[in-house]
């Protein structure tokens, strides 16, 4: 009986995919994690342009049609944009930066939600020299 999976001389088996639990491009070059953020960022934009437009123009059926060509904008230009911004970079580099964003910018916050970065900047030592 032959076998049908190949290993190397290490023991791992080389036929599996190394991308197998990625998450797959949606729209535009956007995961989905990605999708929900530029889709909330964009309604957030077009539901603080939309309300004073539908006051000046005394039609209340401008806010959701400024909420979804903002949605259609933002997934355009935001998708291409951050398609550009992720090329050649690790898979997690969107979620790390914006973390790092938050640390940095808003560091009662990050406590909340997530893990602490450490934001350090400098020399690191060893503390092993003469001393």
């Amino acid at each position: 009986m032959e076998t049908l999976h190949k290993s190397a001389s290490d023991g791992t088996i080389t036929f599996l995919p190394h991308r197998l639990n990625r998450q797959p491009v949606v729209v535009r070059g956007l995961t989905a994690d990605e999708l929900w953020i530029c889709t909330g960022l964009s309604a957030a934009a077009g539901m603080t342009f939309g309300i004073p437009s539908a006051w000046l123009a005394s039609s209340i059926a401008v806010v959701p049609t400024a909420i979804l060509l903002m949605i259609t904008a933002g997934l355009f230009i935001g998708g291409g944009l951050l398609r550009r911004q992720k090329r050649g970079r690790p898979e997690t580099w969107l979620y790390r930066q914006i973390q790092w964003w938050l640390a940095n910018k808003c560091p009662g916050l990050t406590k909340q939600f997530t893990y602490e970065l450490i934001t350090r900047s400098g020399v690191w030592t060893t503390r092993r020299g003469d001393a």
